[in-house]
């Protein structure tokens, strides 16, 4: 179950809404219903958002835990997701996945973030792409290809005799370079399996995506540690022609 762990700020906001039990129960693939969401205003009422993201995150829950307990079963990973708000005041939209002391993955979005999105589905493809970095172990694989980095290139600024600060500096880089590596490539596999749990939650992840239409361009940069927009859709919108021929 999804543990809400909620800031005062948006306790407040809470206090005052009826939110519907939505519970999903499990549909998949291309049986699932979209939801018909009405477009929204760009200025959402702090009510409003609210309510769009606790109904998401009641739609998405019991999706994104069956899709990890079926994906690392034999693995020893948690799947005991916890949603996160953090209501710091003054932040740029921002959504992220972390683990707690327990290793259970933590999904967490900001109060800015919660209010930017126009829609349900934006909502949802955001919550899925993160919960997506857990199940596809991207927190270690990272940390993986970080130290790998800081291996070779240390190694190789001590074989060439550099001093101690020389080996310490180069093995900073190299971490700071292995991170990145693959950096690109776990955010289109997030986008891949985010797009199949918000599906299968019922949303519409090709209008969910339309989210990144409205954040800066990052381009196709080679040390960038996310892909260019153009790409990212076009993953969305072939993951889910896949679902509606009926395949995951």
């Amino acid at each position: 179950m999804i543990r809400w762990l909620l800031g005062a700020g948006i306790a407040l906001v809470l206090a005052g809404c009826d939110v519907p039990q939505t519970g999903t129960g499990g549909a998949r693939g291309p049986s699932a219903p979209i939801v018909q969401t009405s477009d929204i205003p760009q200025e959402l009422t702090p009510q409003m958002a609210a309510r769009n993201f606790i109904t998401v995150a009641q739609r998405m829950e019991p999706q994104i835990e069956a899709e990890c307990e079926e994906r690392t079963r034999g693995q020893g990973r948690s799947c005991d997701y916890q949603i996160v708000v953090d209501d710091s005041p003054d932040q740029a939209p921002n959504a992220f996945q972390t683990l707690d002391k327990q290793g259970r993955p933590i999904v967490a979005f900001n109060l800015a973030l919660i209010a930017t999105a126009q829609n349900m589905d934006e909502l949802a493809f955001v919550m899925g792409h993160e919960a997506a970095h857990h199940i596809e172990a991207h927190i270690p694989r990272s940390q993986n290809t970080a130290m790998t980095g800081a291996v070779i290139l240390g190694s190789l600024v001590a074989a060439a005799g550099g001093n101690e600060q020389s080996v310490r500096n180069a093995q900073d880089f190299g971490a700071s370079m292995g991170a990145r590596a693959y950096s690109q490539d776990f955010e289109l596999e997030a986008d891949r399996l985010g797009t199949i749990l918000s599906w299968n939650a019922g949303f519409d992840p090709e209008r969910g995506a339309l989210f990144f239409k409205r954040l800066g361009d990052p381009g196709d940069n080679f040390l960038g540690t996310h892909p260019g927009n153009a790409r990212r859709l076009s993953v969305v919108r072939e993951t889910v022609a896949r679902l509606r021929a009926g395949e995951s």
